[in-house]
This record gives C-alpha cells, structure tokens and sequence, in this order.
C-alpha cells in the first residue's frame, strides 16, 4: 500500500529560502541577512582605500558610554551596544518599531589592521571608525628588473 503526502507549497517556498540562505553563507562566509540583524544589530558600510579600512553605522540615540568597540583576530571588528527602551509612563503604544536592549554586529575585514592606530568617532549618531592597514597588507610596487 501507498502511502500518500500531500505537499505544502509555504513548506516548500522556505525550504527553498533556507536552501538558499545555506549557499549564500557557504559562498560569501555568511548570510545577507541574519536574525541579529533583523532584530537588534545595525546596518554597516564598509569599504577601503589603500591605507585603511572604513566602517560608519548609525547609531541614534546610544552615548559614548552605551557602545563597546573591539578588534580580535587582527581583522575582526565588532560593534556593540545597548539601546534603552523609552519609558513613558501611561502611555499607549501604537506602534514600537525601534529595536532596544543589547546588540552586536561583526565583521571580518579582507586583511590585517594596524591595531594601535585605530580610530573611532561617533558624532550625530553615526559611529565612524578608521582601521588603517598593517603594513603587510598595504600594496607594494615591485621593481622590474631586466636581465
């Protein structure tokens, strides 16, 4: 006898996005989008140029004293923080779309940084942090010779 299942298509649609989300990570070393992410951790740019590495984040609201900012690894930055909810007494919520309490974002840079020459600047919000290159990842011009 046979035994027959019936096949549910939102099953199958999120199979697929995990199957997916699966070789994204595999490919680039981590997903687009993560639950951090979605829940609690801000958005980055970064990018470099051929002394440093740049990362910027908004981060509205936080002080000095609410983000923590760490380098492991030579090349692993991570941002963190805690967002204190507002507290407003009698009041009734209609909508709450900001994310609060403690998150944390990483990122793993394509080379080395020069650890003691680290900067960070948070003005208006924003968190900029300036990562210059080891000197082994700087680009070199290599003499031709002829012979």
């Amino acid at each position: 006898m046979l035994t027959h299942y019936r096949r549910d298509p939102l099953a199958a649609l999120f199979q697929e996005a995990n199957r997916m989300q699966s070789e994204v990570s595999r490919l680039f070393g981590r997903g687009l989008f993560t639950p951090e992410m979605a829940v609690a951790g801000p958005l980055l740019n970064v990018w470099e140029d051929d002394h440093a590495f740049y990362v910027e984040t908004d981060l509205p609201g936080l002080t000095l004293e609410t983000i923590d900012i760490t380098l492991t690894e030579g090349n692993q930055l991570t941002i963190s923080g805690d967002r204190k909810p507002v507290e407003v007494p009698s009041a009734i919520w209609h909508r709450q779309e900001r994310p609060t309490g403690a998150f944390s974002r990483s990122v793993t840079l394509p080379a080395l940084v020069d650890a003691d020459k680290v900067e960070a600047v948070f003005e208006s919000g924003v968190l900029k942090v300036t990562l210059p290159k080891s000197e082994a990842a700087k680009p070199r011009k290599i003499a031709v010779k002829s012979v």
